[in-house]
């Protein structure tokens, strides 16, 4: 075969046709044509498998091997260029697109006639022998072909694609075939997990699964989604977190225990929030914050170096020095340094208050100066933090359940990690003190309650740790926001195979 002989002048391109047609015109001839198949006993539905034996970049990477020798591929036709007797085609499968060349003399005439009369979308089997055509290009030659499945919808136009934001996150199935970069976001979200996995592993850390169902609305911050179980005649919790149980394992004796997890937090959604998300939530025995802080440090670096192949990456325009060391800060040192504001000239929660009156930020009645404190990180803080940073020693107030600070029991032994101004995970010196947990689960389910929430201390966690639990390190960091970083993808949306959508009415 000579590309020369063939009239390019007579080449069509049915992808650009397609699109100047109405929808439902081709939605119309797409059905007779599948109705006029099973007419001749030709139903593609009715077929149950096709040995394809090669994927498209297998043989653009192996060409040298494989030129020359027969093949069997499949996948869905992307663009056709039908020139009477010979035509080209392009057929996308999971590995991406090549080019096959078609002739009536090879297939048949009776074949080739069915073929002009497929669609793009179609999905084919198609075997050949592989060669490069003049213009360099590597193509399948083709020797038989056969019709897999009929696409009864048109696919989105060739040149523009599939562009509405929302209909490409509800359609997330046309996103994928019709725009490359999208599948290829979700290939590095699974290698990023698959690497967290290995890291950790290599640790001696055992993965476990824990509950997602739970009987008690316990008083952490976040709001459940509530169902009811008809047997128990119950009503239970989508879980707000994995970490309670994971340190009841802790205490069984599981020095090191991780869990990729599902949860469900019933609030508000934005370029960084769904209502459910996939967080990695890790503890160690026998360790503290600065080991979680070293041990996160090496795995972010780590996970930069494999799937952007540098620490050196950009998100959003915006350069992020990935490698180490990170700047450590605590939350006092953090917010003088960007508020000018000092928390030690503070003599007590009525002066705290007066500092905030003054610089304009906001508080709720009751204050102490912990939340205060708090409170100024998030006006002046946050948004400061843009290379990684990690910020430690939080007010005991906003942190049930990390232990206390030694030297200064106003703070805890917890850090939260920055990157682009986003906090990125949280970990704790576990407090391991079962009065002092009880304490303080009391004080947070009360605020809850006060606030209508049916917040509960949970006694048996309270009783888990009564038998001891060593000094441990946990950390927790959302899967999600990490691979929104290492995909330059600026929505949480954009790294949900299926996101949260309102149904359309």
């Amino acid at each position: 075969m000579e590309e020369k002989n063939i009239p390019n002048q007579n080449i069509e391109n049915e992808a650009a046709e397609e699109s100047t047609e109405n929808f439902s015109e081709q939605v119309r001839i797409r059905r007779e044509k599948l109705a006029a198949l099973r007419a001749e006993g030709k139903d593609p539905y009715q077929i149950t498998k096709y040995d394809m034996d090669t994927l498209a970049n297998q043989i653009k990477e192996d060409f040298d091997n494989l030129e020359g020798k027969d093949v069997a591929i499949a996948g869905r036709i992307m663009s056709r260029r039908i020139m009477g007797k010979a035509s080209f085609c392009d057929i996308q499968d999971g590995s991406g697109r090549i080019q096959t060349y078609i002739r009536r003399d090879d297939i048949g005439e009776e074949v080739y006639a069915e073929f002009k009369k497929w669609d793009i979308g179609d999905i084919v089997g198609l075997s050949g022998s592989v060669f490069r055509t003049q213009k360099g290009e590597i193509s399948v030659h083709a020797k038989s072909i056969k019709l897999l499945s009929k696409s009864l919808l048109p696919l989105p136009e060739k040149w523009h694609g599939l562009k509405d934001q929302d209909l490409r996150y509800r359609q997330r199935y046309v996103d994928v075939i019709v725009n490359p970069g999208v599948k290829d976001t979700f290939i590095k979200r699974s290698q990023i997990l698959s690497e967290v996995r290995k890291f950790l592993d290599a640790r001696g850390y055992l993965e476990v699964d824990t509950p997602v169902l739970h009987t008690l609305e316990i008083g952490a911050a976040a709001r459940p989604f509530i169902t009811h179980h008809n047997t128990l005649d119950i009503d239970m919790y989508l879980r707000i977190e994995t970490e309670l149980y994971l340190k009841r394992l802790i205490v069984g004796g599981f020095d090191r225990v991780y869990e990729v997890g599902r949860i469900f937090r019933n609030e508000g959604m934005d370029v960084k929030h769904n209502p459910e998300f996939t967080s990695v939530e890790l503890y160690q025995a026998y360790t503290d914050m600065y080991g979680m802080m070293d041990l996160i440090e090496e795995m972010y670096i780590m996970l930069a170096e494999k799937i952007c192949g540098t620490t050196q990456i950009t998100y959003q325009g915006t350069p992020i020095n990935m490698a180490g060391p990170w700047e450590r800060l605590t939350m006092r040192e953090a917010v003088k340094k960007y508020s000018g504001v000092d928390y030690n000239d503070w003599a007590d929660d009525e002066a705290a208050r007066a500092a905030a009156k003054e610089k304009h930020v906001e508080f709720e009645d009751g204050a102490t100066k912990g939340d205060i404190l708090a409170a100024f990180f998030d006006a002046y803080v946050e948004e400061n933090l843009i290379q990684p940073t990690f910020i430690y020693e939080y007010p005991v107030e906003i942190s049930p359940l990390a232990k206390r600070n030694a030297e200064n029991p106003a703070f805890t032994e917890r850090f939260e990690f920055f990157i682009y101004a986003r906090e990125m995970g949280n970990a704790f010196s576990e407090l391991n003190d079962p009065i002092d947990q009880r304490e303080r689960f009391e004080k947070q389910a009360a605020a809850k309650r006060a606030q209508g929430a049916n917040a509960q201390v949970d006694n048996d966690f309270i009783n888990a740790l009564e038998y001891g639990m060593p000094p441990t390190g946990g950390l927790g960091f959302g899967l999600d926001r990490l691979v929104m970083l290492l995909t330059d993808s600026p929505s949480i949306r954009d790294v949900l195979l299926f996101p949260t959508m309102k149904p359309l009415e």
